[in-house]
């Protein structure tokens, strides 16, 4: 039997047999070769079902591995998929009235989201052309960029807080500080001139990059 997700059309195969054995050692039947729960994980992936047997009691113990395998992805850090409100909500059901329900709950809830996935990504890709989710990303840097920007229009003064570099020829501090011009104070017309100028050219730019999206 070939270790090959199971194809669109046609009887579906039976799913591949794992045995562990006393050694923990994982092996599949169908490769004659031991594997790894990361092997396994990536089976899961790719949707090619399997049962995973006891060796010696033949027991099937294929929910605690695949337990197992959650537990090895959320251990290994950066984004994770389970939030603990989650699994505090999950554990509480536990003993609870309700908990012969939750098992069915979860499993159409993660159908259901499944099959809306699928179908979000291949209308994204067939109205954009590319992945679209790559492109959210470029235009949430942008976004941000911009929104930084703004931040330091309404805030003229912050770049000359502590941490600021003096001028050229003032590296001392001693030297007399810059003349200033009056009709740029805060406040002035052409302060404010300058304010609704620079508004106008972020306002310019996010329409640019709205019609690029």
């Amino acid at each position: 039997m070939a270790d090959q997700p199971a194809p669109e059309s046609g009887p579906k195969p039976a799913p591949v047999v794992i045995k562990k054995y006393a050694n923990r050692r994982l092996y599949n039947t169908a490769t004659s070769a031991y594997v790894t729960l990361e092997h396994l994980s990536k089976m899961v992936k790719e949707k090619i079902d399997f049962v995973v047997y006891d060796a010696k009691t033949s027991e099937d113990i294929t929910r605690p591995v695949l337990t197992q395998i959650i537990f090895e992805e959320e251990s290994k850090g950066g984004q994770t998929l389970l939030p603990i409100p989650f699994l505090r909500q999950l554990i509480s059901f536990y003993g609870d009235s309700l908990q012969g329900v939750v098992p069915q709950y979860l499993e159409m809830s993660m159908t259901q989201f499944a099959r809306n996935q699928d179908q979000m990504r291949v209308y994204l890709q067939n109205a954009f052309g590319f992945n679209p989710f790559q492109q959210f990303e470029s235009m949430g840097k942008q976004n941000m960029a911009m929104f930084e920007n703004a931040m330091r229009l309404f805030n003229p003064f912050a770049a000359g807080q502590a941490g600021m570099m003096p001028p050229a020829g003032h590296a001392n501090g001693s030297a007399e500080p810059p003349k200033t011009d009056p009709s740029a104070a805060p406040g002035s017309d052409a302060a404010i001139d300058d304010l609704k100028r620079k508004l106008d050219e972020l306002q310019n730019q996010l329409a640019d990059l709205s019609k690029k999206s």
